[in-house]
């Protein structure tokens, strides 16, 4: 990591001082400044603005409190600009990671509108500053926005790498106010993975800024053009018309094996621009490094995939550059580690340890369809009506006759298919999310990460998925041209998504989207179940495919170790997406195994909380769960206290919340007794602890 200052804070030095300067280290004479050099990893020109806080901002793009929280998107003209497709990229990215209704807490409990002490004010919250983007190896994004209540004389940076595979403004809604509110810098990364959409069939990508334009126009400025010579793209183009490469599952990187080394780049990316922007002028037009990681406060941080990365960046900063971690619902796996045993109140022990993304996606994509039908799934948000009930239990039989469940009758399979997934790590709390994560998660995530670990080509159709538009009868067809024009600011990374869904070619009688296709070895429309039972033997078969999807894995799995750094931990129990049995709990036991009495890893997990926030306004979810987004603002909160002014950290704890309640689709309106505080101290029955090679967690 070149290009940042190594040892004492600098103003005029009074002695001898040594910086980093490329891969050498130069020592500086007294009386001299440290030379703010352009991080080598840079590629290209660094694109800065600066936005006034009234038109425009870096929170909400000019929209505030109010246009945030209107469903009603930005409009777009016919051939968008950049700053249109940055006001839609914003809003979508922010209400996709927050729950922006009135009656769940947005504007009273958080929002942009609450400051950093925790006031409710009554303004738009619009932040003004600059933000500079610029572009690392594998054409990663990064970005730092700098608010205009930035000091040089306390400098914070917070990291933000996105959520999910989204874009560079993923994490805006998280990370990116806390950030922003306090003063801070923000470094945002978009983890390799974001919106590059390439459209084969025409030849168009994603410029950095969004605009599209053809591939051979958009050259070295194109987020991602996947690599078909013109042979090759001609050739697939008439077997698979209408198709699309998406950059996390096609551009051969596997990019989650180097999201630590994103999320540093992008705190590196921050000291320069920050530098840049204060440090004094040299006479040959360079800057002095005024603010280093000796004066700066910097928390890692995100939710979800970023929070993942924020928990690999800290595992591998052997330069000192984070001080501490607060995260919410990590997606972190580790290598099998034998012993690791999690016991929750009287059910029964889970030892699985931490399980990869990709083994328990393709497992969940495999039995959720069928374990939906189950008896203590009925009354689960988007439960199945209808013909769907018909497909799904088309899927439960599916299952039966392969040997994966077993029962005479569909709710007999149905059921068992719900206690395999609660014996492989589901919790209970879990039973009625199956449904509404099969229909908007678990294929989509299934596929991309299987791509992605395998370092698949777009023409390699893995498992025969492709990605593209459909008609209404669920066929493959060309794309409205405005709908892929907006890609940047509408798309999450993963199709299904805005325009793009996922089509499973093998289908009988031809490609069509997955969820109206039939199996050829059934016969039945059954949610593509070859497709899945493919992706699945993609983990616990032995093809070459599958070797190298195993292979991606171990390329992304963690440590634990996070070098001596205070880190909080916050999950919600009720996690169907990123379990907890999964990811933060192994992890957390892991964490004191291997740093023992150095470990300053605290693990917060929440009641009736879940993974989507952003779902929280849908019937049957409002009524259930409480917003882990107030408790990652908490966590955040406490991790500045404890680098800021030594308070200590709260200990690991089990937070006990209350359901909103009333009727789905008109809850109550939450209030703070739904939402209590994380404890300084709480209560015996609500500690977690950890002793020896077993994690207990309070009922």
């Amino acid at each position: 990591m070149q290009g940042i200052f190594k040892w004492a804070p600098l103003a005029l030095a009074a002695s001898l001082l040594v910086a980093c300067n490329g891969d050498t280290e130069v020592t500086i004479g007294t009386g001299d400044y440290a030379v703010n050099t352009r991080p080598s990893f840079l590629v290209g020109a660094v694109r800065s603005a600066s936005y006034d806080g009234t038109a425009d901002d870096l929170l909400t793009a000019g929209l505030g409190r109010t246009g945030l929280a209107s469903a009603v998107a930005p409009t777009l003209s016919a051939t968008p600009t950049a700053a249109e497709l940055r006001k839609l990229a914003i809003h979508t990215n922010y209400r996709a990671i927050v729950d922006t209704t009135a009656g769940g807490g947005f504007g009273t409990l958080y929002g942009p509108n609450i400051s950093a002490d925790g006031t409710v004010g009554t303004g738009d919250g619009k932040i003004a500053g600059t933000e500079h983007i610029g572009i690392g190896p594998g054409g990663v994004t990064m970005m730092v926005q700098v608010p205009s209540s930035f000091s040089a004389s306390a400098p914070c940076i917070v990291t933000a790498a996105s959520s999910g595979s989204r874009g560079v403004y993923g994490a805006i809604g998280s990370a990116g106010e806390w950030g922003l509110k306090r003063g801070c810098a923000v470094a945002y990364t978009d983890k390799g993975t974001g919106n590059g959409v390439h459209d084969l069939q025409n030849d168009t990508v994603n410029r950095y800024d969004g605009t599209r334009a053809t591939a051979a126009a958009a050259g070295s400025d194109s987020n991602f053009t996947a690599a078909l010579s013109a042979a090759e793209l001609t050739v697939f183009n008439t077997s698979t018309p209408n198709r699309f490469a998406v950059k996390h599952a096609h551009s051969g990187l596997n990019p989650e094996a180097d999201w630590g080394a994103m999320t540093l780049q992008a705190v590196e990316f921050a000291f320069y621009m920050l530098n840049q922007q204060f440090g004094a002028p040299l006479p040959d037009g360079t800057r002095t490094k005024l603010i280093v990681p000796a004066n700066t406060i910097v928390i890692a941080s995100s939710v979800s995939n970023g929070a993942g990365a924020a928990l690999a960046a800290a595992e591998n900063d052997g330069l000192g550059l984070i001080d501490g971690v607060a995260v919410s619902e990590p997606n972190i796996q580790m290598a099998p580690t034998a012993g690791l045993r999690i016991e929750r109140g009287t059910l029964p022990a889970y030892t699985g340890g931490s399980k990869p993304l990709y083994d328990y996606f393709s497992y969940a994509n495999l039995l959720q369809p069928c374990a939906a039908l189950a008896t203590a799934a009925t009354g689960s948000p988007f439960g199945y009506i209808g013909g769907t009930v018909l497909v799904a239990g088309n899927r439960c039989a599916s299952l039966a006759a392969n040997g994966l469940v077993t029962g005479a009758t569909t709710l007999e399979q149905a059921d068992d298919a719900l206690a395999r997934l609660r014996t492989y790590g589901w919790e209970p709390e879990s039973d009625l999310l199956h449904a509404s994560h099969y229909l908007f998660a678990s294929p989509a995530i299934a596929v991309t990460y299987a791509n992605a670990h395998a370092r698949a080509r777009a023409q390699s159709n893995l498992c025969g998925f492709s990605f593209g538009a459909v008609d209404g009868a669920g066929l493959p067809t060309a794309a409205a041209p405005a709908a892929i024009a907006g890609v940047f600011g509408t798309g999450n990374g993963v199709p299904p998504s805005g325009a793009l869904q996922l089509i499973w070619n093998n289908a009988v009688g031809g490609a069509r989207n997955h969820g109206a296709a039939a199996s050829p070895s059934t016969g039945a429309l059954d949610f593509a179940f070859d497709g899945a039972l493919c992706l699945r033997n993609l983990w616990t078969g032995t093809g070459a495919d599958a070797v190298a999807v195993r292979q991606g894995v171990s390329e992304v799995q963690r440590r634990a170790n996070l070098l001596g750094k205070p880190a909080i931990i916050v999950h919600g129990r009720n996690d169907t997406l990123v379990p907890p049995n999964f990811s933060s709990r192994p992890y957390v036991l892991r964490n004191a195994q291997v740093e023992g009495a150095a470990s300053r890893l605290r693990y917060v997990e929440v009641t009736n909380a879940q993974h989507f926030d952003s779902f929280l306004p849908f019937p049957g979810y409002d009524t259930r769960f409480v917003p882990l987004h107030l408790y990652f603002n908490r966590a955040m909160d406490a991790m500045w206290a404890h680098l800021k002014n030594g308070t200590a950290l709260p200990p690991s704890q089990v937070v006990r919340t209350t359901p909103r309640g009333g009727t789905p689709g008109a809850a109550n309106a939450i209030a703070a007794s739904n939402v209590p505080a994380i404890a300084a101290n709480p209560p015996a029955g609500d500690r977690i602890t950890i002793d020896g090679s077993t994690l207990r967690i309070p009922e």
